[in-house]
């Protein structure tokens, strides 16, 4: 099947199992919505339709959860596209695809609500998990794949192996998380996994985590923790191409979505420099 060879092209090129999904759902919904038997028969006004109805009705997700977000249709589209030029079989150029003009927002945990979860967790995994994802920024499937061996407490680094686009990277960990690894790696074997958890086990913890600790579980999820560690990151001063490492990001435009996220900051900052800390802002 086309499709399924698209994707398994898309994971031999390093793609991660959730962009595999993403282009997986994406493209099985547009090829649902045409109803064609044959991938030869596919046209400009397949996709434009496709487009149009989605715009309107958004995109139903599991239990009927709906989702009409702008950027959802901008990637998923871009997803189609790829899987249409992939193919080779349209003779019209598609349609560009615009995007959406206001930036999603990440949303980040404030200080406060770090020491809340913290102060909820029940076992030294619970504190592992949440210092480890705030203090190194790692993707989910990346913290989930470390082993005591990738671990050098000495020199306070971690070693990435099973990084995104299939590239290694060194991240470093932080006080809180030497802390806790300083109690709890002599009980791990050396090929022992740092976290033994799957993806839906670290979620189910930090929804859990969350509910104790009195916070919004829709805000603890295991990514919120990376837009935190690299919005705190540009606050205390760290520049764009360090971040950009730590992150694993291969464009530093992809870093960059970060920096709005700090400007509150530079403002304070602004106004003590040039107003002696005690001007308001005026509009």
């Amino acid at each position: 099947m086309a499709l399924e060879e698209f994707l398994a092209n898309l994971e031999a090129a390093g793609a991660s199992p959730s962009t595999v999904r993403s282009y997986r759902y994406a493209i099985k919904d547009f090829l649902e919505f045409t109803g064609k038997v044959y991938v030869e028969e596919l046209s400009p006004q397949d996709f434009t339709s496709w487009r149009i109805r989605r715009m309107r009705e958004g995109f139903r997700f599991g239990r009927g959860t709906k989702d009409a977000s702008a950027w959802t249709l901008y990637y998923y589209s871009l997803f189609v596209r790829s899987f249409l030029a992939w193919l080779g079989v349209l003779k019209e150029p598609l349609p560009s695809i615009g995007k959406p003009r206001n930036r999603r927002l990440h949303v980040v945990l404030s200080r406060e609500e770090i020491a809340k979860l913290v102060n909820a967790s029940r076992d030294l995994v619970d504190v592992l998990v949440v210092a480890l994802l705030l203090e190194t920024g790692l993707r989910a499937r990346e913290a989930l794949s470390l082993r005591k061996s990738d671990v050098d407490l000495e020199r306070r680094e971690i070693r990435v192996s099973n990084a995104k686009f299939g590239e290694s990277r060194i991240v470093f960990v932080g006080p809180l998380t030497y802390e806790v690894l300083s109690k709890y790696l002599p009980m791990l074997k050396d090929d022992d996994r740092l976290l033994p958890l799957s993806y839906t086990g670290l979620y189910k913890r930090l929804k859990s985590l969350a509910v104790r600790a009195g916070i919004d579980p829709r805000k603890v999820r295991p990514h919120v923790f990376r837009h935190t560690f690299a919005t705190e990151s540009l606050k205390r001063g760290m520049a764009l191409p360090a971040l950009q490492m730590l992150l694993g990001h291969r464009d530093i435009k992809t870093t960059q979505v970060y920096l709005h996220l700090a400007v509150e900051d530079v403002k304070n900052t602004y106004l003590k420099l040039f107003y002696g800390g005690n001007a308001t802002a005026t509009t």
